[in-house]
C-alpha cells in the first residue's frame, strides 16, 4: 500500500520557500516575491465596506461578483486590447489557483508542459500534480523564451505551453513580435498557450502585450492578479481567462477545490482595477531606480546580469559559493537552480526593498563576492 500519492511524492518544497522559511528574523530579505508598498486604501476601504454591511458574508457565484468580472473585463479592454466577456472570467484565490485549474483542466495523464528554464517554480509542480511531464526549455542570453525553440519542442505529445512576462524569476520582457509568434504557434499547432501576465503591469522598458490579442483561435489562457500590481499578494485575488468552453472546463476544478475567491479580496479587487491607476505608476518608478541601483552595484563587482525590463527580479550569473557566502552575511538571495536546471551558477535578487537597504545588502555581496573568488 502507498502511503502518499505518487504526484504528491514527485514535488518537493518550493526553494524560494525554504530560503524565506529560514531567513532569521534580522536577515535582509530579497528572497520572496513581494512588494513592500501597502494595498492602495480606496482597496482596503472597499473590503472593510463590504464586511461592515455584510456584502462579504455569503459565498458569491464560483466565477466570482459580476462586478468584479465587469472590472476585470474592462481592465483587459484598457490594457491589453481584448474585453472578455465576464462570463469567460474566474475570480480565483490569486493567481497560483489559476495557473492550476488552467492546467488540470487542458493536461492529460503524460502530455508535456513546456515552460521556460529558469522558470517559475509552479509551472514544474503543478504539471506533475496534473499528471504531466514537464519539458523545461532553455532561454536566450538576455533570458527571454525563444518562440522558435519552443516551436522545436512541440511534439504530438505537447499540451501547453507556458510564457510568462515579464518573468518570474529573470525580470525579462518578451517582445510584442515574440508575443505575436506565442500566438501564431498556438494557433497553427493546436496547442494551448498559457499566458502568465501577473507582473504585466511592472515594466520598465518595452512593452508588455498578452498573446490573446493576437491569436486567431481560443488557445490561448491568460492568468493575471492583483498580487504584484496592486501589492495584494495577501489578499489571494486573481483570474484567469479563456473562452467559454474553457473556462467552463476550468470551473470545475475550480467548484470544488475553492467553491469561489474570497468575498472582501473580491470587493477590494474590483475596486483597485477601478480605482485610481496612480498607485501603480508610482511603484513602478521606484521599482525601476532600485534596480538600477542593485545593477550598478552588481556591475562594480563584475557579477553579468542581464538588464531586467520589468517586475521587480535581477538574476546575476555568480560564482560558486555565492549564495551560501550571502547568506551567511545576513542577506537571503534564492539560488538559481530553485528555478531550474539552466538557473544553476544563477541567483535570484529582489529588490522589492528601500534605496538604503539594497546599499546594505550590496555591501555584503560585495564582501562575499571578495570571499568566493
Amino acid at each position: 500500500m502507498t502511503e502518499f500519492s505518487r504526484r504528491v511524492e514527485r514535488i518537493s518544497i518550493s526553494g524560494i520557500r525554504e530560503v524565506f522559511e529560514a531567513a532569521g528574523a534580522d536577515a535582509i530579505n530579497l528572497g520572496l516575491g513581494q512588494p513592500d508598498f501597502p494595498t492602495p486604501d480606496h482597496a482596503k476601504r472597499a473590503a472593510i465596506d463590504a464586511i461592515e454591511s455584510g456584502a462579504s458574508d455569503a459565498y458569491t457565484s464560483n466565477k466570482g461578483i459580476l462586478a468584479l468580472r465587469e472590472a476585470i473585463s474592462a481592465k483587459h479592454e484598457r490594457d491589453n486590447g481584448f474585453a472578455p466577456d465576464p462570463g469567460n472570467v474566474i475570480a480565483t484565490a490569486g493567481g497560483s489557483e489559476a495557473l492550476h485549474i488552467a492546467l488540470e483542466a487542458h493536461v492529460e495523464d503524460g502530455r508535456e508542459v513546456i515552460y521556460p528554464d529558469p522558470g517559475f517554480v509552479s509551472y514544474e509542480a503543478l504539471t506533475l500534480l496534473a499528471g504531466g511531464t514537464p519539458r523545461p526549455i532553455p532561454l536566450r542570453e538576455d533570458l527571454t523564451m525563444d518562440p522558435a525553440a519552443v516551436e522545436e519542442a512541440i511534439t504530438d505529445d505537447t499540451a501547453a505551453f507556458v510564457v510568462n512576462s515579464p518573468a518570474n524569476p529573470t525580470g525579462a520582457v518578451q517582445s510584442v513580435a515574440d508575443m505575436r509568434e506565442f500566438a501564431r504557434i498556438a494557433d497553427e499547432h493546436d496547442v494551448l498557450c498559457l499566458s502568465d501576465e501577473v507582473y504585466e503591469r511592472l515594466v520598465f522598458e518595452g512593452e508588455h502585450q498578452s498573446p490573446m490579442r493576437y491569436a486567431e483561435t481560443d488557445n490561448v489562457v491568460v492568468v493575471n492578479a492583483c498580487s504584484k500590481a496592486y501589492s495584494m499578494t495577501g489578499w489571494r485575488l486573481g483570474w484567469v481567462t479563456a473562452s467559454e468552453r474553457r473556462i467552463e472546463r476550468m470551473l470545475r476544478v475550480h467548484q470544488y477545490a475553492q467553491a469561489c475567491a474570497s468575498a472582501p479580496a473580491q470587493f477590494a479587487a474590483e475596486a483597485a482595477l477601478s480605482g485610481p491607476q496612480g498607485v501603480v505608476g508610482e511603484m513602478v518608478a521606484a521599482f525601476e531606480e532600485r534596480r538600477d541601483v542593485l545593477l550598478d552595484g552588481l556591475e562594480d563587482m563584475g557579477l553579468r546580469t542581464p538588464t531586467p525590463r520589468g517586475a521587480f527580479y535581477a538574476m546575476p550569473e555568480v560564482p560558486d559559493g555565492w549564495v551560501e557566502a550571502v547568506i551567511d552575511r545576513g542577506v537571503i538571495v534564492v539560488p538559481g537552480e530553485a528555478f531550474g536546471e539552466h538557473g544553476a551558477g544563477y541567483a535570484r535578487i529582489s529588490y522589492a526593498a528601500g534605496v538604503e537597504t539594497l546599499q546594505e545588502a550590496l555591501d555584503a555581496m560585495r564582501e562575499a563576492t571578495a570571499a568566493v573568488r
